[in-house]
């Protein structure tokens, strides 16, 4: 078995920062701290690439249109003013009031500009923008009331879906198109209220995890039929802190308040033959015995039995910090991700194959102003006094690896932005 992160020396003084998150097909981190914020690139794993620092105060909402110049921020300071800026050219695009504190806010993409869209929440309403004029599209007001601001929007090409808890007593779930600006459908996906939601890059599938912490469910969309659920685990209950798909939608990313991030894969029930199909050795004979015996057996027990497990896992060194997580293909090698909020982001091997535990491989500090954060690289996975990358090298391209979307966008270019021309 692989080893989880070390013991590691923290600083256990106050932590400076407020806000920290990657971007919509994590290249980048985006770090807001109580002195300024930082947008961070995520070309290696050797270091962050230290793409703008500010010296803004309390920021502690930032989202950055993929790897272009747009910028969306808040800051405690201002906490019920949006401010959209062109990053490169030091320049505030316009601002936005509303009447109350901004809890989040995202960008999306679509192949066309004008179709684009920017989305603000509150606790008690959502407001769409059109990116490319930032004029207010349409408001959703009204809504059950929503205190930690949890909202999704999809990120890809193919739709422009919104979602946001159409209940704070039970588990429910409200898509949105934010383009044709009509409902999509309401999906009942936890008895308990939620505590995540993530788009699949195509917008085909969205996850859920309620407050138990113990259930994840994918449904299809724009169906809402549920296509897969997963047992995070059995012996304890954990507060979600994200969810995130791979951008190849194969794996399902989910990180907790313990020190476990579990890996689903969404691909596995596809390969698998129905029990009249198999070969018929005695595992086959044992499977259908379980699934034959599943019918006499009550409603909740044959739901357990049905729930499909983790792919992989990656292990913290310590359980309680808030984190997100995701999957993402850097050099053409696969990782695991984890933003802490320790101020380190953790990096872990991920093999696509076979999946099991993912090696620890190094840390990179993020939460610093004016350093680019070198990595501190496991001794475990030091390899002739360099880190290995195990299962993939530079050389060795492996058709597993996670896959990019194809783009015609330049979303990696940072002087790239929608034509925004009017403000507020």
């Amino acid at each position: 078995m692989a080893a989880a992160v070390p013991d590691l020396e923290t600083d256990e003084s106050e932590s400076n920062l407020l806000f920290f998150n990657f971007n919509q097909n994590y290249s980048a981190i985006s770090v807001g701290t109580k002195t300024g914020y930082r947008l961070l690139s995520l070309a290696s794993i050797d270091k962050f690439d230290v793409v703008h620092e500010d010296d803004t105060p309390e920021v502690n909402a930032i989202d950055r249109f993929f790897s272009s110049s747009l910028l969306a921020l808040v800051s405690l300071t201002a906490p019920r003013k949006l401010r959209v800026c062109h990053f490169k050219k030091t320049q505030e695009i316009c601002n936005f009031s509303y009447s109350s504190a901004i809890l989040g806010v995202k960008l999306n993409r679509t192949s066309h500009a004008i179709l684009q869209r920017l989305v603000v929440c509150l606790e008690d309403s959502i407001h769409i923008h059109g990116l490319k004029d930032m004029r207010t599209l349409h408001s959703i007001n009204n809504i059950p009331y929503n205190p930690k601001g949890l909202f999704a929007l999809a990120s890809g090409n193919e739709n422009c879906f919104l979602a946001w808890p159409s209940s704070n007593i039970i588990g429910e779930v409200h898509v949105f198109d934010c383009i044709s600006q009509r409902d999509i459908t309401t999906i009942h996906a936890h008895d308990n209220p939620l505590a995540a939601i993530a788009f699949s890059t195509s917008s085909s599938m969205i996850a859920t995890a309620s407050e138990k912490g113990t259930i994840i469910r994918v449904f299809s969309l724009p169906d809402g039929q549920k296509i897969f659920e997963f047992r995070r685990g059995v012996k304890r209950c954990a507060t979600i802190h994200s969810l995130s798909f791979s951008q190849d939608s194969r794996f399902l990313c989910c990180s907790s308040n313990t020190e476990t991030i579990h890996i689903f894969n969404l691909e596995s029930t596809k390969d698998e033959k129905p029990v009249e199909e198999s070969q018929g050795g005695w595992m086959d004979y044992l499977s259908g015995a379980l699934r034959t015996s599943a019918s006499y057996l009550p409603t909740q027990v044959t739901e357990i039995l049905n729930q499909g497990r983790d792919f992989a896992v990656a292990r913290l060194h310590k359980a309680g910090l808030k984190n997100v997580s995701a999957i993402a293909c850097i050099q053409r090698a696969t990782y695991v991700l984890v933003a802490c909020e320790d101020g380190f982001l953790y990096v872990f091997n991920f093999n696509t194959s076979i999946g099991g535990e993912c090696p620890y491989v190094k840390r990179l500090r993020f939460d610093v102003m004016g350093e680019s954060g070198n990595a501190e690289v496991a001794d475990s996975m030091l390899i002739n006094g360099a880190a290995a990358s195990w299962p993939f090298t530079k050389d060795e391209p492996s058709e597993d690896r996670v896959k990019e979307p194809a783009d015609d966008l330049k979303l990696d270019d940072e002087n790239e932005f929608p034509p925004v021309v009017h403000g507020n």
